[in-house]
């Protein structure tokens, strides 16, 4: 326990450190969000959003940047560090494999969100103000996605093959856990910047989560995830202080698409995807209500919903940003206690 504050202490202060001369720096390249905003994950038009934060036009994307590279330095100087001195690493898969599977799936979901945010920023292309076009965007995580579950179930990979739902059983389901698990990972990965619409809460979310997988991962005593786990919730601690509203900075695709990946990895190598599901379920609900109003708008022809997801359906009935983010991340807590109780050991 001794390593894993002292590790979330060096990580908290490292970022702290870098955060103001790279927010400069991407002031300096003009690394902002644009005169006009968004539109939706399923590239559909926005006003209401566009009305609602028209006001953050110019702060800074890519804050998540910063935080992979951190995360990821920092844990392979602490891991290398531990091997060069011999002291024991224990991990629940081969550790080698576990490492890259992880790094894997955190760097590459990343580089694609970090090209969507340059396509989006420096209009590299054509049509480029929405970034890469959803469909194709959506194509690559499936690959991407599908080449990490097959990592995860294949023996020449860590040889993962079953699903445990607490109170129910273990079931094996062959092959089909790689599809199930893309599934996961995808889901998770829009999931989450889905969320990231308003100041601070899915960083807020994101940090919940952490906060309640590192008793887990510790309990399985695998030193990897823990020490990961640990970095990145110092990590995440100090850009939340500039990312609560009003922001200075905001995660961008490159943070949200890794983080959400990353995170749906984590619950599938402990074997808690239930838990997962529960303790992540305000990203969960969120993406939810995004799909039920492009469902509604195709085969019923009108919304489900005035405007989707449900942060911003508070947020035009009149609610005050920091009171959604506050009171979405009390729900979140509670959804991490619960899903808590659920994965840990009777």
């Amino acid at each position: 326990m001794q390593l894993l504050l002292a590790v979330l202490i060096v990580s908290f202060l490292t970022i702290s450190l870098l955060l103001v001369p790279f927010i400069n720096f991407l002031y300096k390249i003009k690394f902002q969000r644009q005169k006009q905003i968004t539109k939706d994950i399923f590239e559909v038009k926005t006003p209401i959003f566009d009305r609602l934060h028209s006001w953050k036009t110019g702060t800074p994307v890519g804050g998540g940047f910063l935080v992979i590279f951190v995360v990821s330095v920092l844990s392979f100087m602490l891991l290398s560090f531990r091997l060069f001195t011999g002291a024991k690493i224990s991990s629940v898969y081969p550790l080698e494999k576990e490492i890259f599977i992880l790094f894997f799936t955190f760097l590459a979901f990343g580089i694609l969100g970090l090209y969507d945010d340059l396509r989006k920023t420096f209009k590299l292309a054509k049509h480029d103000f929405w970034g890469l076009r959803f469909r194709y965007k959506f194509l690559i995580q499936w690959v991407l996605a599908g080449l990490i579950a097959s990592f995860l179930y294949f023996p020449w990979g860590l040889n993962i093959h079953i699903i445990n739902i607490r109170f129910l059983d273990v079931f094996d389901v062959g092959i089909l856990f790689i599809p199930f698990a893309a599934f996961v990972i995808v889901a998770f990965a829009n999931a989450v910047n889905i969320t990231d619409g308003l100041d601070g809460l899915a960083s807020g979310l994101l940090l919940i989560c952490f906060f309640a997988f590192l008793p887990i991962a510790q309990q399985f005593l695998d030193t990897p995830l823990s020490v990961f786990i640990g970095l990145w919730i110092g990590a995440m601690l100090g850009f939340l202080y500039f990312n609560i509203y009003p922001a200075r900075i905001w995660l961008g695709d490159v943070g949200t698409m890794s983080f959400g990946a990353t995170l749906a990895l984590i619950g599938l190598l402990l074997g808690k995807t239930l838990g997962l599901t529960i303790i992540g379920s305000i990203f969960v609900i969120e993406a939810a209500s995004s799909l039920l109003q492009l469902l509604s708008k195709k085969f019923r022809k009108k919304k489900l919903f005035e405007v989707a997801p449900l942060h911003l359906y508070f947020q035009n009935k009149g609610w005050e940003e920091p009171k959604i983010v506050m009171r979405f991340w009390l729900a979140g807590v509670l959804a991490a206690i619960i899903g808590l109780l659920l994965a840990l050991p009777r």
